[in-house]
C-alpha cells in the first residue's frame, strides 16, 4: 500500500509537469508569459511552504531573501559580465547565505517574535537598497538586457527575449523545486520537520536538534526563494529594491495559505490562482483589489486549509 502511494504521489507531480511542458505548444503568447512568471514565482512559494508548512515558522522577512538572488544575479552579470549559469548559481548561494545569517540570529525566537524579527531585518535590508543607491539604483532599478548573454547548447543560442526560453527556463527550476519539495516531505528529514511544528518539546525530548533542523529549514527556503529572485531576474532582465519591500514578504505567505500549507502542489496552485484573479480583475475594475479580497475570503472561507489542503481533507487522502 505505501509503495502504491508512493508511486502515486509522483506520478502526480510527474503528469503536472508533462502538463505544463505541453501547455506552452497551445496557449497563447500572454498566457505563455503568465505562466512563466507562475512558475517562477511558485518556487518562492515552495520554499516559503517548507518553512511555513513544514516548521511550523510564520516570516515576513523573505523578500530579503528573494531579493538577494535577484541583486547578485543582476549585479554579477551588469558590473562584471557573468554567464547566465554562474550568476544564477550566486542567486541561489546569495539566498542560502542570507538565510544561515538570520538564521542564526532570529530562530532563537518563534511565534509572533519570529515574524517580528524578520520582517526588521527585512525592513533593514530594504532600506540598505534605498540607501546604497548609487550601486543599486534604488526604485528605479536597472536593466541587464543588454549585459545578458544567451545561453548556448548544442551549438545553438537561446536569447532571453524568447518568451519559449523564458518559459522553459522557469519550467526547469520549478520542476527541481518541486522534486525536491517531494522528496523532502516524504524523507525522514521532513517528517522531523513537520514533528517540530507539531510539537517541537516532544521532538527535543526524543534526541532531535530541533535548532538544527529549523536552520537547515529556513536555508533551503532561503536558497528557493534565491533561485526565484535569479530566475525572475533572468526572464525579465529588471531589478529593482521593489522587490525586497514588505508586500514581497506578504505574497508568499498568501500564496502558500490560499494553495494550502503543508501541500506540495498548493504554491503552485495559489500562485496561479492569485496571479489570475488579479488580472482579470484588474481588467474589469479600477477597484479590482476590492474584488480579489472578496475571492480569496470567499476562497478560504471554503477551505480553511488551502485549496490544495481541503481536496487532501475532503476527497484525496493521499496527497502529500
Amino acid at each position: 500500500m505505501r509503495r502504491t502511494r508512493a508511486r502515486a504521489v509522483w506520478a502526480l507531480h510527474l503528469a503536472i509537469l508533462l502538463l505544463l511542458l505541453g501547455l506552452q505548444f497551445v496557449v497563447p503568447s500572454f498566457h505563455q508569459i503568465m505562466l512563466a512568471r507562475i512558475m517562477a514565482l511558485a518556487v518562492y512559494a515552495i520554499g516559503y511552504n517548507v518553512l511555513l508548512g513544514y516548521v511550523g515558522l510564520m516570516s515576513l522577512g523573505h523578500a530579503m531573501f528573494f531579493a538577494s538572488g535577484m541583486y547578485a544575479t543582476g549585479l554579477t552579470i551588469l558590473h562584471f559580465g557573468f554567464g547566465a549559469g554562474a550568476a544564477f548559481g550566486l542567486g541561489v548561494l546569495a539566498g542560502a547565505i542570507m538565510a544561515t545569517a538570520i538564521g542564526l540570529v532570529t530562530l532563537r525566537a518563534s511565534g509572533v517574535s519570529f515574524l517580528i524579527v524578520t520582517m526588521m531585518f527585512s525592513q533593514a535590508f530594504y532600506l540598505a537598497t534605498l540607501y546604497f543607491n548609487e550601486i543599486t539604483m534604488g526604485d528605479q532599478g536597472f536593466i541587464i538586457s543588454g549585459r545578458l548573454q544567451p545561453l548556448v547548447a548544442g551549438g545553438r543560442e537561446f536569447a532571453f527575449s524568447d518568451p519559449a526560453v523564458k518559459y522553459n527556463l522557469a519550467l526547469v527550476v520549478f520542476a527541481l523545486s518541486l522534486m525536491l519539495s517531494v522528496w523532502l516531505t516524504r524523507s525522514p528529514i521532513g517528517r522531523v520537520l513537520v514533528a517540530v511544528r507539531e510539537n517541537e518539546e516532544r521532538t527535543r525530548l526524543l534526541g532531535y536538534n530541533t535548532s538544527s533542523y529549523k536552520l537547515l529549514a529556513l536555508i533551503v527556503s532561503g536558497s528557493l526563494a534565491g533561485a526565484s529572485g535569479s530566475i525572475y531576474t533572468l526572464m525579465f532582465s529588471y531589478v529593482g529594491s521593489s522587490f525586497a519591500s514588505i508586500l514581497f514578504s506578504i505574497y508568499p505567505l498568501l500564496w502558500a495559505l490560499l494553495g494550502g500549507t503543508g501541500t506540495t502542489l498548493g504554491p503552485l496552485l495559489g500562485t496561479a490562482l492569485m496571479t489570475y484573479v488579479v488580472d482579470i480583475a484588474s481588467g474589469l475594475t479600477s477597484s479590482y483589489l476590492l474584488v480579489v479580497g472578496a475571492t480569496l475570503v470567499i476562497l478560504i472561507m471554503w477551505f480553511p486549509a488551502g485549496v490544495m489542503g481541503g481536496i487532501r481533507d475532503r476527497w484525496v487522502r493521499w496527497l502529500p
